[in-house]
């Protein structure tokens, strides 16, 4: 299954590197030192709530928030961050 979901980037006040977050995912943040560390640790946070919304037995994905309704910080912007999960069925 692959998933797309914007997530904002966020220069850090100190010049350090960017937070992240994703307007569509509850609770799903993280920040990165450098733009390629924050995409990668982006990628990575989306792939674990994309998991575990998964593995919920009421699986409820929002939709996509389309960029020009998202108001961003100043500073900020949007990059669309994409994941693939692979399901095998169960050896139990």
């Amino acid at each position: 299954m692959t998933f797309v979901y914007p997530a904002v980037f966020t220069p850090k006040e100190d010049g350090k590197g960017f937070a992240v977050y994703f307007p569509d995912l509850a609770c799903c943040e993280t920040e990165g030192g450098d733009l390629e560390d924050a995409l990668d640790n982006a990628s990575d946070a989306m792939y674990n709530w994309v998991v575990a919304e998964l593995e919920d037995e009421e699986c409820n994905f929002p939709h996509q928030s389309d960029e020009e309704d998202l108001e961003l910080p100043e500073g900020a912007f949007v990059r669309n961050i994409m994941v693939r999960v692979k399901f095998l069925p169960d050896s139990d």
